[in-house]
């Protein structure tokens, strides 16, 4: 059986606001709270637009005002773009638990290198047209780099989704019916909880008021990424 870590994550899509900055920031500190020590996990921010740098520094401000009893596990950061992305996580990779690395909504050469290194790949999609049309630029990514990283998972995971009707189900119907990719077993819903608890610099396991709905989704989500690799037959 595989290894339940995921080792290296790369959070990327070709369709930007597809919520990957968030999911990355929020699955970066609640493995850097379930791991309880400063420095086990590594956020790379492979983005331009910076969102996960500023996040970062968000977090590091928002703990320095804490009591060192309060404050609670940092994770390190740093900036990667290009190529520099595989040669520095190689060479990065043996000092951490795991890596997340958040690559911008578009191809680039920085999501091409961090699928030729990454563990699993994570997909957010959000149950609308667009967003669906923009799989077929990641399946031929995924194809592309399989042949150097032949054991490269791909996950999508339904994000923003409505809290009812048919979008929804019609969304998963065509994911599921993509061989390259494999789809989570859970939902993600359109919360302001995310969108707050990363504008403070936390995860929704942190911020207050709690919403036990958005803490659970991530929890599976976590979950789901951690659990054994399943074969399509």
């Amino acid at each position: 059986m595989k290894d339940k870590r995921m080792p290296i994550l790369v959070v990327g899509s070709t369709k930007g606001g597809a919520g990957k900055s968030t999911l990355a920031a929020n699955i970066t500190v609640a493995r850097a709270n379930a791991l309880g020590k400063d420095g086990l996990v590594l956020l790379v921010d492979g983005d331009e637009q910076r969102t996960a740098t500023t996040f970062s520094d968000i977090r590091t401000e928002e703990m320095e005002k804490l009591v060192p009893e309060k404050r609670k596990p940092q994770f390190h950061a740093n900036c990667l773009y290009g190529a520099s992305i595989r040669s520095q996580v190689r060479a990065l990779a043996p000092r951490y638990k795991e890596i997340i690395i958040d690559c911008g909504g578009r191809d680039t050469g920085s999501l091409r290198a961090a699928l030729t290194v990454a563990d699993t790949l994570l997909i957010p999609v959000q149950p609308r047209s667009v967003d669906i049309w923009a799989l077929d630029a990641m399946v031929a990514l995924v194809k592309e780099a399989r042949e150097i990283n032949e054991d490269l998972r791909a996950v999508v995971v339904l994000n923003a989704a409505d809290p009812a009707g048919k979008d929804n189900d019609d969304a998963l119907e065509y994911i599921r019916a993509i061989p390259e990719l494999e789809v989570l077993p859970i939902i993600i819903g359109r919360r302001k909880a995310f969108a707050n608890a990363t504008a403070n610099g936390m995860a929704v396991t942190e911020y207050q008021p709690k919403d036990p709905k958005a803490i659970e989704e991530l929890s599976n989500l976590i979950q789901a990424l951690r659990a054994p690799v399943k074969v399509k037959v």
